[in-house]
């Protein structure tokens, strides 16, 4: 082989793993919100504040108060890395919401501040003051530009129409008016059912990133029509029925047994781990259906999935043409959510969405690391007396029978088990496959599994955030580093 050649060759394999590594890089540590979004934290407060709205003392004091609840609500989720900027992600968004907004000048003065939650719900929310929210979890769903756009310009429409501004105000008059400190003195005067009359009080008066108040949602449907008309974007009715209980994603069932999936790691699973040993009532045989109907979810305040459809269909042209979401932006999304799930300390959950994945025929490595990082997580939870807390059991009727399976399985296998899969699994094939930042995170892990004093966990997580401090992977790291 002549040296030209060989150098040719050399740099093609160069260009290969580069490739490889670029394609596994999410985001950096620094486009986590509590980085990336410090200045717009510390504008908000200034540039939302409370407007005099009230002439009642009582009522004015009651609307700023629940104003500057949603400010803090906002400002504390940046600072908790609540949100994340990952520059595919968020241009495609914006590429939407910018066609939606230069072809409804009239409607919307202003292009809304985006951000990005990481929450895993299929969903986005409107939070007033020109600004909007999408769910990492929205985007890992939709199949086509024009589900997202459908999306999006719902939640356009309930900014235009004040809603949330909207919705503050009313809660401001009811908390102050005589009709609930009447309702209110009732509830406390009476001696039965105190706790659900006290709900029916409440009800409809709350506001968090995924709940939004029924009576909004047909008039934020009929105006994201006008707005997606306007823009030339396609409508996509068929949408609705599949947000019916689109949270429920954990009741979706596996193509292979539990075990299969760790045998493929030459992990050997025993079945008596998957039955629960428990007597009585809790180790009852139950029905495990696919069915969702009944069972609340993120979406529940909005009108019927099947009546929404039933509302648009005769609006999809019969030559309708949809766009699909760039299999390079799902995979992202994908990722994304797994890695949120692992750094919420939720291994069941982490663990099933990569399985699901593994379903899809994902043969990406990168599920390989983390299927290792949920064992060695788990492991580290039981070493630390905190194994139930790190599996999170669900209730049964939110989960398939593979999912209780597995949670089964993380509850009841002995811990050497736990100790010769993390150990096998630190012997894998797959990390040839990994970046340097994945095997220097293998190492922080095997550092932290040791018997190793703290003060050498410590000095191996900051080495970690300090040879790869724009990882994403600082993440787990910071908080040993700091210990």
């Amino acid at each position: 082989m002549s040296i030209y050649r060989s150098l040719t060759l050399t740099a093609v394999v160069l260009l290969t793993c580069t490739v490889i590594a670029q394609s596994q890089t999410l985001y950096s540590y620094q486009d986590l919100s509590h980085f990336y979004y410090q200045r717009q934290k510390d504008s908000l407060k200034k540039a939302w504040s409370c407007p005099s709205f009230y002439k009642e003392k009582e009522t004015q004091r009651k609307y700023k108060e629940i104003w500057d609840g949603r400010t803090d609500f906002i400002t504390e989720a940046i600072e908790n890395d609540g949100y994340v900027y990952e520059a595919d992600i968020y241009n495609y968004l914006d590429g939407v919401i910018s066609q939606i907004v230069r072809a409804n000048p009239k409607l919307i003065a202003h292009k809304p501040f985006l951000m990005i939650d990481r929450s895993t719900s299929v969903n986005a929310y409107a939070t007033g003051n020109d600004m909007i929210a999408v769910n990492i979890g929205l985007l890992a769903f939709v199949k086509n530009r024009e589900e997202l756009a459908l999306v999006l310009a719902h939640e356009l429409a309930h900014n235009i129409m004040m809603h949330p501004e909207n919705g503050m105000k009313k809660r401001a008059e009811w908390l102050t008016s005589d009709e609930y400190k009447q309702s209110l003195n009732a509830v406390l005067d009476s001696k039965y059912e105190r706790l659900t009359r006290l709900k029916k009080v409440f009800e409809g008066y709350s506001f968090d990133r995924s709940r939004h108040q029924r009576y909004h949602e047909g008039d934020a449907d009929s105006l994201a029509l006008i707005l997606l008309k306007n823009s030339r974007i396609e409508i996509d009715p068929s949408f609705f029925l599949r947000l019916d209980s689109a949270d429920i994603q954990y009741r979706q069932p596996l193509k292979k047994n539990v075990k299969d999936y760790f045998a493929a790691y030459q992990l050997t699973v025993e079945d008596s781990w998957m039955v629960k040993r428990t007597k009585g009532l809790s180790a009852k045989n139950y029905s495990f259906n696919t069915s969702t109907a009944g069972l609340e979810d993120s979406l529940k305040t909005h009108p019927d999935c099947q009546e929404r459809y039933n509302k648009t269909k005769s609006l999809q042209s019969p030559n309708s043409t949809f766009t699909p979401v760039p299999a390079a932006l799902k995979d992202k999304s994908m990722k994304m959510m797994v890695w949120s799930i692992y750094c919420n300390g939720n291994m069941t959950a982490c663990l099933y969405r990569l399985l699901l994945e593994k379903d899809k025929g994902n043969t990406d490595p990168w599920y390989d690391f983390m299927f290792h990082n949920v064992v060695s997580g788990l492991y580290y939870a039981d070493k630390k007396l905190n194994r139930f807390n790190a599996i999170n059991i669900r209730p049964k009727e939110y989960i398939s029978k593979n999912y209780y399976e597995l949670e089964t399985m993380f509850e009841q296998m002995p811990r050497q088990k736990l100790e010769e899969f993390y150990n096998t699994l630190q012997q894998a094939n797959f990390w040839s496959s990994m970046t340097p930042a994945e095997q220097g995170f293998k190492s922080l892990m095997r550092t932290l599994l040791s018997e190793n004093d703290d003060n050498d966990k410590q000095k191996a997580a900051k080495a970690f955030t300090s040879n790869h401090p724009r990882s994403l992977y600082c993440e787990f790291a910071t908080p040993f580093s700091k210990k």
